[in-house]
């Protein structure tokens, strides 16, 4: 389960649009939640058009009433402001999480277009790059929508690689239960949108690339029915489907036709932001889906057994 959940918040409403997430997951999975501000060091005088928290006293009376006003009953709501001045607001959240050793870093993305634009939020994208905790991106609400939250249905693509399974270990990790709808997707290249990189193989052997690709599809029902077997301990129904187009455009697609509530992706994180980035259908998925997006960064393991675990930041 997501049992600790790390919420940063700059003051703003956009970094509150991540509240009722948080409000629901804490009632739903009891999970202890921990508000976090920290004072940045030369801090703008405004933030997203509101006036930006630079005093301790302002920050820990803004993350009290945010407590009582947005999350009552929600269960342990702790509060932290980090005092010492900071210049990376990314690297310190993600230390914060490494030393409370956080199940779930909460997020809302910020920017003009929520996650329609450009660069979805470089804080935000920088604790995915940078950290190994997993990280629920919550798109900033448009003005005619009333900020929700709901987790009954799961879009979960795969891609066949073995590292990008810890998808569904999360998955099992948010409590589902009866009535929840999981949805495993699998997206197999058409040849026109093959990469660039397979280019060359299809000019000059093309039947032989179109067999491969229509010989792929049921090696990857194959693939998909594993996984479902697998999961019989969600709690949820679990369904699959394999589809031919592009990936970012056709996961996009198949959100919206199985009215998904949540989309969930393995990616690879490094501290290399432009190694992360290259090549990478995350960004693209961020940019183009108006849905929340739960990225489980790829690593080695778990956490090593037998560290104790606390509440008190430094």
């Amino acid at each position: 389960m997501f049992l600790r959940l790390l919420v940063p918040l700059d003051g703003s409403q956009l970094a509150e649009a991540a509240l009722p997430a948080v409000r629901h997951l804490a009632e739903t999975l009891g999970a202890d939640v921990m508000l976090l501000h920290m004072i940045e060091r030369k801090a703008p005088r405004a933030v997203h058009g509101q006036s930006h928290l630079t005093t301790v006293h302002d920050a820990e009376t803004y993350l009290a009433q945010v407590a009582e006003r947005a999350l009552p009953g929600a269960g342990t709501v702790r509060r932290h402001v980090h005092t010492d001045q900071i210049n990376d607001v990314a690297r310190s959240i993600v230390a914060h999480a490494d030393e409370l050793q956080i199940d779930l870093i909460v997020l809302c993305t910020h920017g003009a277009g929520g996650m329609r634009h450009a660069v979805f939020g470089t804080v935000a994208q920088r604790v995915i790059a940078l950290g190994t905790t997993p990280v629920l991106l919550i798109p900033t609400p448009a003005r005619d929508q009333v900020a929700g939250f709901s987790c009954r249905r799961l879009l979960v693509p795969l891609d066949g690689n073995a590292d990008h399974e810890q998808a569904l270990e999360a998955v099992t990790r948010l409590g589902l239960g009866r009535g929840a709808q999981v949805r495993l997707l699998m997206v197999i290249h058409t040849l026109r949108d093959l990469q660039q990189t397979h280019l060359i193989t299809s000019r000059l052997l093309p039947g032989t690339t179109v067999e491969l690709l229509d010989a792929s599809s049921d090696p990857a029902k194959v693939y998909l029915d594993e996984k479902v077997k697998w999961m019989k301990g969600v709690g949820a129904e679990v369904t699959t489907r394999v589809v031919r187009g592009e990936p970012v455009r056709t996961i996009v697609d198949a959100a919206r036709e199985f009215q998904a509530d949540l989309i969930v992706l393995g990616t690879h994180g490094t501290s290399h932001l432009e190694a992360y980035w290259a090549g990478s259908a995350t960004p693209q998925l961020a940019r183009k889906s108006r849905l929340p997006i739960l990225l489980v960064p790829v690593h080695d393991g778990p956490r090593g057994p037998g560290k104790e675990r606390s509440w008190a930041p430094s």
